[in-house]
Order: structure tokens, then sequence, then C-alpha cells
């Protein structure tokens, strides 16, 4: 299939992957050609094999499909990167899009609607899951500061102010400082609870 979409799928769990590689291998117009579970083996394989649309799960080891997309761009900018995750969150759609990322697409999308994004996609459009782009523009932009983000993240995992202070190498005022203001830009009552509200919002 010398005129088929190349395609890479990116994700940690095989079944998934599989599932997409099965369903988008039935269109006679896409071909996969590669897939790993890992976002940091996303450039070897792209530099490996010729492909078209690189699909991208967020979560994964090694680096998110965010950070995969924002690499593409300015290492392989041909190689267009579609994100197809179960976190359908409107922080992490807008983080995605400033990425470099052409779509955006939840993984409960129907295979037929997939694969006309793929294509898209590759004619060089954006598709964005049109719930999630309401949302977003509902919610507004992330309010949070990169400092701000680097503290929840820490905060998310329990993690007291002293000892984010020093993975940060802040001084512990200075950390407690970032939590406060982030608590009161999400209209927190602590600052695991804007943790959790950042997160959920795909805001980390």
């Amino acid at each position: 299939m010398s005129d088929a979409i190349r395609l890479l799928l990116a994700d940690d769990q095989a079944l998934v992957r599989g599932a997409l590689a099965a369903l988008l291998g039935l269109e006679p117009d896409l071909e996969v050609v590669a897939e790993v579970d890992r976002g940091d083996e996303v450039l070897a394989a792209v530099e490996r094999h010729p492909v078209d649309v690189a699909l991208l799960d967020i979560e994964m080891p090694g680096m998110t499909g965010i950070e995969v997309a924002e690499l593409l761009a300015v290492r392989a900018p041909s190689v267009r990167a579609l994100i197809v995750t179960t976190f359908g969150r409107p922080g992490y759609l807008r983080r995605a899009i400033d990425a470099g990322a052409a779509g955006f697409v939840v993984k409960d999308t129907p295979a037929p609607e997939l694969a006309e994004a793929v294509r898209r996609v590759n004619a060089g459009m954006r598709v964005v899951d049109p719930e999630l782009a309401t949302e977003s523009l509902l919610e507004g932009t992330n309010p949070l500061s990169a400092r701000e983000r680097e503290a929840l993240t820490h905060a998310l995992n329990g993690s007291p102010a002293a000892e984010i202070a020093r993975a940060l190498h802040l001084s512990e005022g200075t950390v407690r400082n970032y939590l406060s203001t982030a608590a009161a830009k999400t209209n927190a009552r602590s600052s695991v609870e804007a943790a959790v509200i950042a997160r959920d919002r795909g805001w980390l």
C-alpha cells in the first residue's frame, strides 16, 4: 500500500494498541507501520519508519503524548501528531494544541470517525473532539504558572512543603507562596485540593 497513510501507534496498554491497530488496519488507505509502548521511543521509531501520522496516548512512560507532540513538531515536523486518549480533559486539549498536536480525540471515538480524523489530520487539517473544545472554551486558559504547576505536582503525591522545596531547589517560604497562590487560583481550601482540581482539569 504505497499510497496508504502510514501510522505509528504509541500507547502503553498493549490491548488498546492492538485494538487500534486492528481497527485502523481494516481501512484500505491506512497502514500501521510502527507501534511503541513508551513516549520516549516515538522519535526513534519515526526515524526508522516513514510515518505520516503518529497516534499518541497522553499518559505513557518516558514522555507524555503532549511532550512527544512538542518534540515531533521540532524534530520531525512532517509527522502529524494526533492525541488519542482516555483522559478527555479540557486542559490537556489546550496544552496538546499549544504543543503542536494536529488533533485531539478520545478513545471511545467510533472507528470510522477515528479513521476520518486520521485522514483529515494527514491532509493538514486540525481535528478536535467538539465536546472538549466547548469545555475548553468555557474553562478558559490555565491560570497556573510553571512553578505553581511544579509545586502542585509534588503536592499531589502528598509531599510536604519542605520536601517540595528540596526537590525544586527553592526556599520553603517560596514553595508555600506558590502553593497558596495556586490554591487561590483554583478556589481550593488546601494545596492538595488545588493539586487534585488542577490534575482533573488537565493543567498539570
